[in-house]
């Protein structure tokens, strides 16, 4: 019998929340299903009778005073936010200041806790402005420590740049170089066209345009920022309106500190080779001194074009094994016509280790050292860098020692100096990159052959791609010089260009001088000495 009430009692509640929900869940769908305002005013607005225009109106009023309400509550919020910071910030600084009294928190660590004001931000950026050379000049020790500015326009830059390739004027190509400049002017005349600059100078009523920059200088100081002085026309042919921005620099920060060691990074050299023996034994005793006595951590892959001479290149390779005891390297014959980009392709796809090994595509006139062996592996890294070294390219021995009767040896020929040589920096062959990442971007185009545009092609596909391209001198990695040859058969106009490169490898513009003047140089030599024994 208590078993049975219970039960009734039970089922009477169970109906009593089934009851509840449903009439809850009917009172959710009556208001949802209510017309609105909204609704109605859309109605009239595309109704096109008589009422269209008063419901829009109504519908714009609306709108407005909701815009309106929108607006107060959003304001209101921000008002609240920041009362409530500012007091978090005077909590912050009270917490600060009792644990620095207690002697919980060092001397001076305050300042890291410190949030930055506009006050403070202010007074760093004239502090960089006051420590830059742009209002008065500072002393230098010689010519060489000025920084020359650069001329630009709207369309050009001109700029004193180190290497032989670059043009006295060219059209910024970096995207973030063109936006700098068209930012700067477009920031000029946002300021000359401001009220505050009208009100200071109540004769000018005029507007200012692209069209009226003259041309603008710029340079960078390193440690303060990027100074612009800009010129614009005046109401005259005589009159000028200068204005001077300035970019300040902020201080250092931290990115990341790493512990590399290079100890296990193996560096499959790469070199495609056809006859050229003489070349390949200069390289193999570069390599032995450097690969095999210092560095001792590389493999050496050789892909040889054609039949002829491959025994002598054999016979060196033989040699090194057997006074060095060194037999990590391969030999890679192809009967095909040469192609740098084909015998680079080849080596790299033929290494067959599990180890993702670390490449450089070498040619047989190069020189390298074992720093340029530590750059190569601290430069590059699988799956997010690849190296690309700016080699130093060799002058003629014979023309940079004319004077001597005996030439210097190979090491005491490659200084860097500009009268032994310049920065190749038209070139991409050497390079160094994971073999991983050399697969995934699809290696070299195999359709090339010959010599050129292979290496170029890779090195766009790189800068297309999401893995970094470190560019950047090398003091390690040199060009030897050899003899250009320029075909007969080739057309004048690629006979003429063939000739200038190979002067540009021949010596430095005033060692070609001097042999261009020669004999006017001998004849002053002569009256000077004649002059001395009258």
């Amino acid at each position: 019998m208590m078993l049975w009430r219970w039960l009734l009692a039970l089922m009477a509640r169970i109906g009593l929340i089934t009851l509840t929900l449903c009439c809850s869940l009917l009172l959710v769908y009556l208001l949802a299903c209510k017309p609105s305002s909204k609704g109605k005013h859309t109605s009239l607005l595309w109704s096109g009778g008589a009422t269209s225009k008063e419901g829009y109106m109504a519908l714009l009023q609306e709108r407005e005073d909701s815009h309106r309400h929108y607006i107060s509550s959003l304001t209101k919020q921000i008002g609240e936010l920041k009362e409530a910071l500012e007091e978090r910030t005077q909590q912050l600084q009270e917490s600060l200041e009792k644990a620095k009294s207690k002697g919980i928190l060092p001397q001076g660590l305050e300042s890291l806790h410190k949030i930055p004001t506009k006050s403070d931000l202010k007074e760093f950026f004239q502090s960089q402005l006051n420590q830059a050379e742009v209002n008065s000049g500072v002393e230098l020790p010689n010519e060489y420590a000025l920084i020359p500015y650069d001329t630009f326009t709207l369309q050009m830059v001109y700029q004193l740049e180190t290497g032989l390739t670059k043009h006295p004027a060219e059209r910024p190509v970096r995207r973030d170089r063109r936006n700098e400049l068209i930012g700067t002017v477009e920031t000029a005349l946002h300021v000359l066209n401001g009220p505050q600059q009208r009100a200071d100078n109540i004769r000018s009523k005029r507007t200012y345009s692209p069209s009226d920059f003259i041309q603008g200088l710029t340079r960078t100081e390193r440690t303060t920022g990027t100074v612009y002085e800009l010129m614009f026309k005046g109401s005259s042919p005589q009159d000028f309106t200068q204005l001077v921005l300035f970019r300040p620099f902020g201080p250092l920060m931290k990115v990341k500190s790493d512990n590399l060691n290079t100890q296990s990074i193996l560096i499959n050299i790469i070199v495609p080779l056809s006859g050229r023996v003489d070349a390949f034994r200069q390289f193999i005793t570069n390599f032995r001194e450097v690969c095999i006595q210092e560095d001792g951590r590389v493999h050496l892959t050789v892909v040889y074009f054609g039949r002829d001479q491959i025994d002598q290149v054999k016979a060196v390779l033989d040699q090194t094994t057997r006074e060095t005891r060194f037999r990590s390297f391969t030999l890679i014959q192809l009967n095909e016509e040469f192609s740098r980009g084909r015998g680079l392709d080849v080596g790299a796809r033929a290494w067959r280790q599990r180890q993702n090994v670390l490449l450089f595509f070498c040619d047989v006139d190069i020189h390298f050292t074992a720093d340029f062996l530590t750059s190569c592996r601290l430069n590059a890294e699988a799956g997010k860098k690849v190296y690309y070294p700016v080699l130093f390219s060799q002058y003629n021995p014979s023309v940079i020692y004319s004077n001597l009767t005996l030439l210097p040896s190979i090491k005491q020929q490659l200084v860097i100096k500009k009268e032994n040589g310049f920065w190749r920096d038209f070139g991409f062959g050497m390079t160094c990159q994971y073999r991983s990442d050399f697969i995934n971007i699809g290696g070299f185009d195999r359709s090339i052959r010959g010599w050129g545009l292979e290496d170029v092609h890779l090195y766009r596909k790189y800068l297309h791609s999401k893995l970094m391209v470190v560019r950047a001198p090398s003091r390690g990695l040199f060009h030897l010089w050899h003899d250009k040859s320029c075909a007969d058969e080739l057309p004048p106009d690629k006979y003429k260009m063939c000739m200038q490169t190979k002067a540009m490898n021949e010596a430095s513009h005033g060692q070609l001088g001097e042999l261009f003047f020669k004999q006017d140089i001998e004849l002053h030599l002569n009256s000077q000495k004649q002059l001395r024994e009258i």
